[in-house]
């Protein structure tokens, strides 16, 4: 299907709901020398962040003196706090969720400065305030009924008009699906050793394209986000050879799969780290059912899996065709008369879900740079969809009811519709859907902070093309 085709079935199809949300919170007052000498004593703040706010917004401090920010993450993911100056960016390192932070920032000329969140898209999501230089002398200003949420603010220091939102947002939806450098969960060939499959996989410090332009710290085997796809069999013998090139230690556990104890991937519990330059080799029998895993680090996890160390083990059936009994429902009355014989599959998608230092994302793009899946009309189209972020993520598919037809690997014995399904972190699901409505139905995280703010839809958003 050519790209202009694509777009011309988005643009028409996809549209979502605008929320904003915002957090506000009372400042303490800092006390600033106002001696006009730059070497004077640093003004102190505190500054607390969260899903997805920065409290305080807007910070008066003296143009007298250097500053100091006592950075608190109270949040349940990774957040740092930057101000931007015509000179460079000043900003913390990434806090984890409960730890804090300290910037300093040298005196600054009287003016307005803008405070952020830099990790990808939390700024879009309201993480964004003002530091106003040369005002009241250094006390921040307390949020109350009659002040601006987040969300007003930063559409006001953008300046974007009614005009403006609505063109951005059409801009996105005309872009996708925009092309990125670097693709995931490409299958990884094994070769074969006395009858075992082995594969290889190469951690690395890398730089990944999230979306057009946008480069950001990541982490990767093989040089791909999600990692390389290994496809077993069940009963298949197999070793999986991990090198570290990275310059922290990692492990790689394989989620939800039987393997024995001194394979888990657990440092000092069943295995030492993997150090710098080695390597370890990981060597089971596979005994699960047919179904999707998952293999991820299980070492500094939050920072590791958050940038991107994870990829998809599938187990795949005997003949490589899914066979999942599902629902018959006549679609002109919603009624339900019991279960259908098993259906060809003819499109198959593997869907991670992540957010965290790469943003909100699927398979590791941001919207417009997320993949669409495509089908034809009268397809059965099986999506598996793994969460290896640390939210949950209620994953809506326009148009259509959808089929639970397997979690975590296991065929359910009572396949259920649904339009919206809750994945929370380290889950799996494997759904059905029969394509019978032509168009592109928008499929997208239910948080709308994921997706959507007044420049158009980010983050975790891709699209069902039906041709």
């Amino acid at each position: 299907m050519s790209r202009s085709r694509l777009r011309i079935l988005v643009a028409g199809a996809l549209a979502l709901a605008l929320v904003t949300t915002a957090c506000g919170g009372n400042g303490s007052d800092a006390n600033g020398s106002g001696s006009g000498d730059r070497a004077a004593a640093a003004s102190s703040f505190e500054v607390s962040l969260k899903e997805f706010a920065i409290a305080p917004e807007s910070i008066d401090a003296p143009a007298s003196s250097p500053l100091t920010f006592t950075v608190s993450n109270d949040g349940t993911t990774t957040h740092t706090f930057a101000v931007q100056t015509d000179v460079k960016v000043y900003e913390t390192q990434e806090i984890d969720a409960g730890a804090t932070a300290t910037l300093s920032v040298p005196a600054l000329d009287a003016g307005t400065y803008k405070t952020y969140c830099t990790v990808p898209g939390h700024e879009d999501l309201g993480m964004i305030g003002q530091l106003l230089v040369g005002g009241s002398g250094g006390s921040t200003m307390a949020m109350g009924s009659g002040q601006q949420t987040s969300g007003q603010m930063s559409g006001q220091m953008s300046g974007m008009t009614a005009d403006e939102m609505a063109k951005s947002h059409k801009e996105g939806v005309d872009a996708f699906p925009a092309k990125t450098d670097g693709t995931g969960n490409q299958p990884l060939k094994p070769t074969i050793q006395n009858g075992t499959e082995v594969f290889e996989l190469t951690a690395a410090e890398v730089k990944w394209e999230t979306q057009s332009d946008k480069l950001v710290d990541a982490m990767a085997f093989n040089g791909q986000i999600p990692g390389p796809q290994i496809q077993v069999e069940q009963g298949d013998h197999v070793r999986i050879v991990v090198n570290n090139q990275m310059s922290q230690p990692t492990v790689v556990h394989f989620h939800g799969m039987t393997v024995p104890n001194k394979d888990d991937g657990v440092p000092y519990i069943t295995q030492d780290p993997i150090m710098p330059g080695g390597y370890y080799v990981y060597e089971f029998t596979v005994k699960d059912p047919p179904g999707m895993y998952v293999y991820h680090s299980h070492f500094n996890s939050t920072e590791q899996v958050g940038k991107g160390l994870y990829g998809a083990i599938m187990v795949e059936p005997k003949g490589g065709e899914w066979s999942y009994p599902v629902v018959k429902m006549d679609r002109s009355t919603g009624q339900i008369s019991g279960y259908g014989a098993p259906p060809k599959v003819d499109v198959e998608s593997t869907l991670f879900l992540g957010d965290g230092p790469l943003g909100y994302v699927l398979n590791a793009k941001s919207f417009p740079a997320t993949q669409p899946i495509v089908a034809k009309t009268g397809d059965w189209v099986l999506i598996h969809m793994a969460n290896d972020g640390s939210m949950l993520h209620p994953m809506h598919l326009h148009g259509y009811h959808f089929e639970v037809v397997a979690e975590d690997g296991f065929p359910l014995r009572d396949p259920y519709m649904a339009d919206t399904l809750v994945v929370a972190p380290g889950q799996r699901f494997d759904v059905m859907v029969h394509a019978v409505y032509p168009g592109a139905w928008a499929f997208h995280c239910h948080i709308l902070p994921h997706v959507e703010g007044q420049q158009g839809m980010y983050g975790m958003v891709t699209a069902l093309v039906v041709q």
